[in-house]
């Protein structure tokens, strides 16, 4: 997908390259195969009468229209699905539906009978000129009219060139409903979304990201009391240690056990609602002399009853300023008649709004308009946080937008355009103000 997400309408040359790639193979085909048939045909005199012998035609241009229909059938469906085609592959376009999906059997259809009016009519010359046995002036009666049918199918292919609305359309994608896209400059619609996929990739206005501080920083590493020192001062740990009785003196050459030590788990681990344990008494003389019979002290130990910073680590620190979310401004629209609306999502605006496939959700929006300068769907908006999307629906007098610093712009059919709180936004004779609630 390409870099650029807003959606690009394809050139009137790359149209025309395209539709070379195309239809170039089946039109030779068509071409070559009834030159041969009709130089082919014989003439013989059978009683004074003048006797054709088509079968050579006959073959030879069946062959070459059953080509030509085969190859079209398996064109028509593969642009259908996916908008591709091998001029549209290489020419970097999609054919697509005024929604921005794939256009559909039926839409394909319309816009190649449309562009291959003027070979239909080639063909209808060939039958009569075989019925009527116009042989003679065959040259003369098909020559023109496949000069005129190339000159007509590049007429239709280019006419987006003479589209007021952005050039986005041409004579047979008018006919067709159908669009097409340049999704080397732009996106491809087809696989992004459609037309309102602009929306999904519309960037968020997402909080700054701050740090968290632990709920203990600060907090001092307990210290570790060295054996040389036992009349030092005990070191903070977690847990109370149970006293435990000085060893008695052993005879010479046992080795004395160091005492065990047990663990209690600490008072602020205490199931929810427990009472309050009692105030601690002081380190008892057993627990000292134990500690200094065994001539050291584990780090983590403590004195009974003391506590450690980390008993409150469970407890949530409350940082400033961080008493609650930001609350969401609402976007809202004030007509020229004064009338204000709250936007939803999705919202339709016209003088008689009806969605269409996938926007039956979509929030209507019903605009008087006695001069009838406003489409019957004129508008679609779909809210976006900072603000709304606007697109033209290709309307029949069009769409502009005016932003804060007094700045007029059109707005090309079909194609997304962001607009902020504070720009209006005109649509035929009236006008809208976005603004937040």
């Amino acid at each position: 997908m390409a870099g650029n997400l807003q959606l690009v309408p394809a050139t009137a040359g790359k149209r025309l390259g395209a539709a070379v790639v195309d239809w170039l193979f089946p039109l030779a085909v068509l071409v070559v195969t009834f030159a041969i048939g009709f130089a082919g045909i014989t003439r013989t005199r059978s009683g004074g009468f003048i006797i054709y012998d088509t079968a050579s035609l006959v073959l030879f241009g069946g062959i070459g229209l059953g080509i030509t229909l085969v190859y079209s059938a398996v064109l028509t469906g593969l642009e259908a699905r996916t908008g591709k085609t091998p001029g549209n592959l290489l020419m970097g376009i999609r054919s697509t539906d005024n929604d921005g999906y794939a256009p559909g059997a039926g839409g394909v259809f319309v816009r190649g009978l449309l562009t291959g009016a003027g070979v239909l009519l080639t063909l209808i010359g060939a039958v009569l000129v075989v019925v009527f046995k116009w042989f003679d002036a065959a040259f003369f009666i098909l020559g023109p009219l496949l000069l005129v049918a190339a000159f007509w199918a590049v007429l239709v292919v280019v006419s987006n060139t003479w589209d007021k609305g952005g050039r986005l359309r041409g004579w047979h994608d008018d006919a067709a409903k159908t669009l097409v896209f340049d999704v080397k400059a732009g996106r491809d619609p087809i696989t992004t979304g459609g037309i309102q996929g602009p929306y999904s990739f519309a960037p968020l206005d997402l909080p700054p990201v701050q740090q968290v501080l632990s709920p203990v920083a600060g907090a001092r590493a307990p210290q570790v009391i060295a054996p040389q020192t036992p009349a030092a001062a005990p070191a903070v740990a977690p847990a109370p240690v149970q006293p435990h009785p000085a060893p008695a003196i052993q005879p010479a050459g046992r080795t004395v056990p160091a005492p065990t030590v047990s663990y209690t788990s600490p008072a602020s681990f205490a199931p929810p609602g427990s009472p309050a344990p009692d105030a601690a008494p002081a380190p008892s003389a057993a627990w000292r002399a134990g500690q200094q019979g065994t001539g050291q002290q584990f780090a983590g130990q403590q004195p009974p009853g003391q506590t450690h910073v980390d008993d409150d680590v469970e407890r949530t620190q409350v940082r400033p300023g961080t008493a609650g979310p930001a609350p969401v401004a609402v976007l809202r629209i004030r007509l020229d008649d004064g009338r204000d609306f709250q936007l939803d999502r999705s919202v339709l605006v016209g003088r008689n709004p009806v969605g269409s496939a996938g926007e039956q959700h979509a929030q209507l929006l019903a605009v008087d308009d006695p001069g009838r300068s406003i489409s019957k769907t004129h508008l679609h908006v779909l809210t976006d946080g900072a603000g709304i999307w606007v697109t033209d629906r290709n309307s029949t007098n069009g769409s502009a937008v005016t932003t804060p610093d007094g700045l007029r712009t059109p707005l090309a059919a079909g194609v997304p355009t962001f607009v902020s709180p504070g720009s209006s936004v005109h649509f035929g004779d009236r006008t809208f103000y976005l603004g937040q609630a």
